[in-house]
């Protein structure tokens, strides 16, 4: 680690020493989740536990990692299973995205995301997210700020999702394989 962000007059003693003050009283705690992505701890343990994803389709769940509701916005792993689609849709927000296992693409353009690409979709964009034939699982990082807006071949708006509509799937979820529904506070913000 280096100290090149330290003005002149601190001591390096005093750079690493905890901050001494009181932390504002309305500030949000933060939401720290060990082992995201891992699949066994290297004592060989495992960590992943199936009930963390919650069911959207037979081939596609999602693992809640933040519901901003003060906010809009929330960020999971969104899981396909096999080759498969997630219906063509348009965001009114942005959402970044890095693809952390697999491969996907949009039908509406000719690239395709490999694990460590990062995607932006700008606001307005509508696309449809495949998961091309041999890739046996897909997972993705997304952030995504507002709704997804489910759309017909045209644009016509047909469904939609946001942060509260997949807090409550996850809330049923949860309570379903029994982690509780209270189980998903730890991630709303």
């Amino acid at each position: 680690m280096t100290t090149d962000n330290i003005p002149a007059e601190s001591t390096t003693d005093d750079a690493f020493k905890p901050y001494q003050g009181v932390q504002y009283k309305d500030a949000l705690s933060e939401i720290f989740v060990p082992h995201v992505f891992s699949h066994s701890l290297p004592n060989g343990e495992g960590v992943d536990d199936e009930r963390l994803w919650v069911p959207q389709t037979e081939s596609v769940s999602f693992r809640p990692l933040c519901f901003s509701v003060s906010s809009g916005y929330y960020v999971n792993l969104l899981r396909v299973r096999g080759s498969g689609l997630l219906s063509r849709h348009r965001h009114p927000g942005p959402v970044h995205g890095h693809v952390l296992k697999g491969s996907w693409k949009y039908l509406e353009h000719d690239w395709i995301a490999t694990e460590g690409s990062y995607i932006f979709e700008p606001p307005g964009e509508i696309h449809t997210l495949v998961v091309p034939d041999g890739v046996e699982e897909m997972i993705t990082l997304f952030h995504v700020t507002g709704s997804l807006l489910y759309c017909d071949p045209e644009g016509k708006v047909t469904g939609a999702e946001d942060v509260f509509t997949k807090l409550e799937l996850a809330k049923k979820h949860y309570a379903n394989v029994g982690l509780g529904e209270d189980f998903v506070q730890q991630f709303v913000r």
